[in-house]
């Protein structure tokens, strides 16, 4: 199938399928594909702080975007397909695997609190974690134990999101170290993509400031959402640094929601 000439449908004729905090997935033009739309929403600790703020879905689409495409374009298997606009993005349907995965280079966050380890302490080696996607639950921490237990993922597919994370962390770490940003953490979701009789396990949902910790490598100064967690400052200024030096918005261009932009592409 190509899915470079599906035929686009507006949004008010569209099936929802699912609506979280960032994102709304619509039914796609064609039969194993949606629409997923990022949303100007920003929520924090289980969404108890959220607030809208103009053209950060319109970054978040464009940088997850960059990021999908890249590892398309070097083998990692993913759901994404193509950007159909500034806010949408054309994906293959999987069945998502109800796990949040944690990749950590650099101590920070929960990792810093539950441990005791100073935030910015280089860990000995990236650690990978599981988190229960249950937003009643608070995303509990679990073991591979429990993911084999309760049938959330299968031994095989463990190792193969565990291959995966490690290709992915590998190219972030390069990439975002070349544009100056230190790649502290991420989240990564994987889903079960079925092609006639095979079953592949896929990288899903989105990459982006959203889900990653960034930090500057001169500076240490965020440039993730942990701005908007802790009150830093501007969320939207952030990841605007975050697409400009990813060369997905001019450099003189004001950030979305500040006047006019131009973005690449």
């Amino acid at each position: 199938m190509d899915f470079n000439n599906t035929r686009y449908i507006p949004m008010s004729r569209r099936r929802r399928i699912y609506e979280g905090k960032a994102k709304v997935l619509y039914e796609g033009p064609e039969p194993g594909t949606l629409i997923q739309h990022f949303k100007d929403d920003a929520t924090a600790f289980n969404a108890k702080k959220h607030q809208v703020i103009e053209g950060k879905g319109v970054l978040n689409n464009r940088i997850s975007e960059y990021l999908f495409q890249h590892l398309n374009d070097i083998g990692v298997p993913t759901h994404f397909i193509r950007r159909l606009n500034m806010r949408e993005q054309l994906i293959r349907e999987v069945e998502i695997v109800p796990l949040e995965v944690v990749v950590r280079n650099v101590a920070a966050g929960s990792l810093s609190q539950r441990l005791g380890i100073e935030e910015g302490t280089q860990l000995p080696r990236s650690i990978i974690e599981f988190y229960y996607k249950n937003d009643q639950l608070n995303d509990p921490m679990v073991s591979e134990e429990h993911v084999t237990a309760f049938g959330w993922a299968t031994p095989q597919e463990i190792d193969d999101i565990m291959a995966l994370a490690i290709r992915v962390n590998d190219f972030l770490t390069g990439l975002f170290l070349g544009i100056g940003i230190r790649l502290v953490d991420f989240k990564m979701e994987c889903g079960r993509l079925f092609e006639n009789e095979m079953m592949r396990i896929v990288v899903a949902d989105e990459i982006s400031p959203d889900s990653c910790r960034l930090w500057d490598i001169k500076s240490n100064e965020k440039l993730d959402k942990d701005v908007f967690r802790r009150d830093l400052g501007g969320l939207l200024e952030a990841y605007t640094e975050v697409a400009k030096r990813l060369g997905i918005l001019m450099e003189n261009e004001r950030p979305i929601g500040a006047g006019p932009v131009l973005v690449k592409g």
